[in-house]
């Protein structure tokens, strides 16, 4: 496979990202595959789903940061699932965890989002899980953009489990006014359910107007990525995004 640019800083101040989202199932399955897939995944940023919620959560949180390489930014249980982990080479400006509006009989969702600095770039990003209820869903899509626009950065990324397909009506919504990273510059593997499961795409990567998508996918056979630690990591695929963002 080809691989995806590397993370750069280039000359007219534009950086190179790599965003990863990565629904990890409350770390139930083996942490060591799941750190090896984001380590060989070479990520500035990690947007997770499913982190840790309950009893030492903040522990777990940590352990897989350090395992991973990276540094737990925000999120968990604070957001209620969501979580932003970074590389060292992000500054965090500024976070905020936002739990959302819930409905009687279904579970408790948030965004966890963060403003990093990469040199002379603020690059906004939000860490989502949304409902299996469709109206749910919907009102969270629309929240979602509301938030993106309300940290006021000229850029952002939004990554999560949408439980949504790209037919769907809060896909529809978000691909109206976000770049769908996939659909913008194809790379890699498309679908992101477990393997041997349905095929189906629900977890993304969302970039806003003026951010240069170079490539968006489920990184299978990306070098150091091993089928059998992806199988047993989670019951989700990572979704992984080069992105070019100019300067602020």
């Amino acid at each position: 496979m080809e691989d995806l640019p590397t993370s750069a800083s280039e000359p007219d101040g534009c950086v190179v990202v790599r965003v990863l989202s990565y629904n990890v199932r409350s770390m139930r399955d083996d942490v060591g595959a799941l750190a090896r897939v984001i380590r060989a995944c070479r990520p500035d940023v990690v947007c997770i789903q499913e982190a840790p919620r309950f009893f030492r959560w903040r522990k777990a949180a940590a352990r897989l940061a350090k395992t991973s390489g990276l540094v737990y930014v925000t999120g968990g249980a604070t957001a209620s699932g969501p979580m932003i982990l970074s590389s060292l080479r992000a500054h965090v400006e500024r976070t905020e965890d936002v739990l959302l509006p819930r409905t009687p009989g279904l579970h408790q969702r948030g965004f966890a989002t963060a403003v990093l600095r990469f040199g002379r770039v603020r690059l906004g990003v939000l860490s989502c899980h949304l409902s299996i209820d469709d109206r749910e869903r919907y009102g969270q899509g629309r929240l979602l953009l509301d938030q993106l626009a309300a940290m006021d950065v000229p850029h952002a990324v939004a990554a999560g489990d949408l439980n949504d397909r790209p037919d769907g009506h809060t896909f529809g919504l978000l691909a109206e006014s976000l770049q769908d990273g996939w659909a913008t510059k194809p790379w890699g593997r498309e679908h992101t359910t477990r393997l041997g499961d349905p095929l189906q795409r629900i977890d993304v990567v969302f970039a806003t107007e003026g951010v240069q998508v170079l490539g968006c996918g489920v990184p299978m056979g990306l070098r150091g990525v091993e089928e059998r630690d992806l199988r047993a990591a989670t019951d989700h695929l990572p979704v992984l995004a080069a992105l070019r963002v100019p300067p602020t």
